[in-house]
């Protein structure tokens, strides 16, 4: 089965070549590290394509990293060509959350209702800049880039797919073409 990037989450990159027996440094990108100690495989974006790649040997460190041995890879060589790689896992492997919690591809989909202005429309993309992730909402006329952050996202509701917002006055406008 081919696994492709929109079914996958970006777990983090192979960040170096560690040792000469193929050992790599693998910088995990998520923010609770420890939910991905028992990992059996990883897939390495080897030009655009999602490669599997089978964990003999996974120990976490601190900072979000992690070193470990996969199968196949057997030399400094082997390892330095994958140094750099980004990592990804399929979102069914996602470990779950709390109901106050979501991942921002969940958002996609969803409607969101401002107290001022109702229905904003649905979010038709998350944008995941890594410090200011943009919900992308669009209502068939305008389309509003929101900041996903606790000043103007009060609360998100998975099971209604609703997104409540309490957006400051003037952005609406702001985003108008």
């Amino acid at each position: 089965m081919i696994v492709s990037h929109k079914d996958c989450f970006n777990l983090g990159h192979i960040a170096r070549s560690k040792g000469f027996k193929g050992e790599l440094s693998l910088f995990l990108d998520v923010d609770h590290p420890e939910n991905y100690r028992d990992l059996e495989r990883i897939l390495v974006d080897l030009n655009g394509v999602l490669t599997p790649f089978f964990i003999d040997h996974l120990q976490l460190k601190n900072d979000g990293y992690a070193d470990i041995k996969v199968e196949g890879v057997e030399s400094k060589e082997d390892s330095v060509r994958l140094s750099g790689k980004q990592v990804y896992l399929p979102l069914t492997d996602l470990p779950p959350l709390p109901d106050d919690e979501y991942y921002l591809h969940d958002l996609e989909g969803m409607t969101v209702l401002d107290e001022q202005h109702g229905n904003l429309g649905k979010v038709t993309n998350v944008l995941d800049y890594s410090n200011n992730p943009l919900l992308e909402v669009n209502d068939g006329r305008r389309e509003v880039l929101i900041p996903i952050n606790d000043l103007f996202v009060q609360s998100v509701d998975k099971t209604k797919k609703e997104i409540f917002v309490d957006l400051p006055d003037g952005l609406i406008d702001m985003n108008k073409a």
